[in-house]
């Protein structure tokens, strides 16, 4: 039975089929109650069958509609819907309703070639950046992979389906059903081959895998089966990238083999550690610090270290019973001796450091740079030529210090120097000029990460009743948008509550009522009404005696049933 128009919980209308996977279809969509497009996805019915599955499902969507951050495709809505299949079973199946995101896949885009470092490098900052987000949320992934990730036509980085894993992971599904929902293995971390528990440290080992994928155009691991990709995850050593793609960095080459460590603590503990390694690479450096080739032969081919010989001297002596001490040891005496001159030496070193009174004088030939700030170039000059040292001016914006003002200088106040040593004295140009962007009926957190991008400052977020504006999206900010203001300005902002405010309608006529509640001020959707032949009609139209809807705030497009008079 096709899913094409059907009508989801009374407001999402299915369209075309715009992807499909292992676990669910994906249709694009439209909300009929707030007018816009969104992405549905549609569980398989295999799936939906389990009610273990369908509850944690259901929490984990929760879950994950609370994050809102521009690499994350947001989640508006979940739930179940009805289905009745050619058999006539009916069943559950649940859906969720996402953020449509205009762009491609990253698995398509790998699909084409090998992506330069500079490109990849780009990428995985932004995966890395929304897992950043997301595990401080205490959310997993657990199936980071280019089928997961979209590229905007803007080059905006976007991950989906978070929670999605876990849902699967914690339900009574079996290991054949779970490969066919993560679709491949190629991306498994090494201990959830094993089976064992997971945490943050695996989806930063599947986003090392993405990363050699886009390096190389393949997976750094390869089977006939999902069991034998599992299996090298677990047991076998990953190539470098360089080998496949040999314009890959050993920098990189670094990175992806501290990302694909088996030992998940040898592994890059957070998303910010991991992002930090990468922009690093990105630049042409090894993070480490070390030569390429030690980078390469400490992870990718661990060489054996050799113990020391007074070490294995030492592991000998402890555990052969047949080797014997030849040497005589030292005197007890000697060994007191030597101890107590060790504690007196310590002690006295405590004391003098203890009693050292440092000195504020400095040496004549020397000089301490002065307290500058709030001076003008040309009064700092002055100052500064007076302690027979040069200055040199430069540029500096600042949103606190007025223009013509110093804001610091280089080397800093209290600084002793030499006599004749040039001081750079950084000057104030002012603050930078911004214009506030317009993000007038847009998601507030989408609203708040443009304004912050631009050198503002988020501020209050008041809500305002509007029968049109749908809840959480901006309504107006102040300052308002293209208006000329400063780096560090506080823009405030004010949503929607999603709510319209219902007037008392009682003692009212049955057609002003009607007309005022379905107004474009209201917007409410009038029902039957209800005659109530108990009081006394009037000659005109008749009166509301009763309303459904208390008076009062309440939801957009609701609906509201009066009572009127007959008598």
């Amino acid at each position: 039975m096709s899913d094409d128009g059907r009508l989801l919980a009374g407001r999402y209308r299915v369209g075309a089929l715009i992807g499909r996977g292992g676990m669910s279809d994906v249709h694009i969509g439209t909300d009929s109650r707030l007018g816009r497009t969104v992405a549905i996805k549609l569980l398989k019915s295999s799936l939906a069958a389990d009610p273990a599955f369908r509850t944690r499902f259901r929490q984990e969507a929760q879950a994950a509609a609370r994050m809102a951050h521009p690499t994350i495709v947001r989640v508006f809505d979940a739930g179940e819907e009805t289905v009745t299949d050619e058999s006539g079973e009916v069943s559950q199946v649940p859906f969720i309703v996402m953020e449509h995101v205009d762009g491609r896949l990253l698995k398509d885009i790998i699909r084409e070639g090998p992506i330069d470092s500079v490109e990849s490098v780009r990428i995985i900052d932004g995966v890395l950046t929304a897992l950043e987000y997301s595990h401080r949320a205490g959310v997993v992934h657990r199936d980071i992979k280019p089928g997961n990730i979209m590229i905007t036509k803007a080059g905006q980085v976007k991950v989906m389906d978070f929670g999605i894993a876990r849902a699967i992971s914690d339900s009574s599904t079996t290991v054949a059903q779970t490969t066919a929902i993560l679709g491949t293995a190629s991306y498994f971390s090494p201990e959830q081959a094993k089976g064992e528990s997971v945490d943050a440290r695996t989806d930063l080992y599947s986003t090392g895998v993405v990363l050699f994928e886009m390096l190389t155009g393949r997976t750094p691991f390869r089977g006939d089966t999902p069991v034998a990709v599992a299996y090298q995850h677990v047991s076998e050593k990953p190539v470098k990238p360089s080998s496949v793609n040999p314009k890959v960095s050993p920098a990189l080459d670094y990175v992806v083999a501290r990302a694909l460590a088996k030992d998940r603590f040898a592994r890059y503990q957070s998303a910010v550690e991991f992002r930090a390694d990468v922009s690093t690479a990105g630049q042409g450096h090894i993070p480490t610090g070390r030569s390429a080739d030690d980078a390469g032969a400490g992870l990718f081919g661990l060489a054996p270290t050799l113990e020391s010989g007074s070490v294995l001297a030492i592991k000998q002596l402890t555990e052969d019973p047949t080797m014997v001490r030849t040497q005589r040891r030292p005197p007890v005496m000697w060994v007191w001796a030597g101890i107590v001159a060790v504690v007196i030496i310590v002690i006295s070193v405590m004391f003098w450091v203890y009693t050292l009174t440092p000195s504020t004088e400095i040496p004549d030939n020397s000089r301490r740079i002065p307290l500058l700030t709030s001076q003008t170039y040309d009064e700092a000059q002055n100052i500064l030529l007076d302690l027979d040292l040069a200055a040199t001016q430069a540029e500096e914006s600042s949103p606190t210090v007025p223009a013509g003002e110093v804001i610091r200088t280089v080397p800093p106040v209290g600084t002793v120097v030499q006599p004749a040593e040039v001081i750079k004295v950084f000057v104030s140009t002012g603050a930078v000029p911004v214009a506030v962007p317009n993000v007038l009926n847009q998601p507030i957190a989408d609203a708040q990460a443009a304004v912050e991008a631009v050198g503002l400052v988020s501020g209050s977020v008041t809500t305002e009743n509007s029968p049109t504006v749908a809840p959480d999206i901006v309504i107006s900010t102040d300052p308002a948008p293209d208006a000329a203001e400063t780096e560090g300005v506080t823009v405030n902002f004010v949503v929607s509550s999603g709510l319209v405010t219902l007037a008392d309608m009682t003692g009212q006529s049955l057609n002003a009522a009607s007309d005022l509640v379905s107004g474009s001020t209201l917007l409410l959707v009038v029902t039957d009404s209800q005659p109530d032949p108990s009081c006394e009609a009037n000659s005109g139209s008749p009166l509301v005696t009763s309303q459904s809807l208390a008076p009062g705030d309440v939801p957009q497009n609701s609906e509201i049933t009066f009572t009127y008079c007959t008598g």
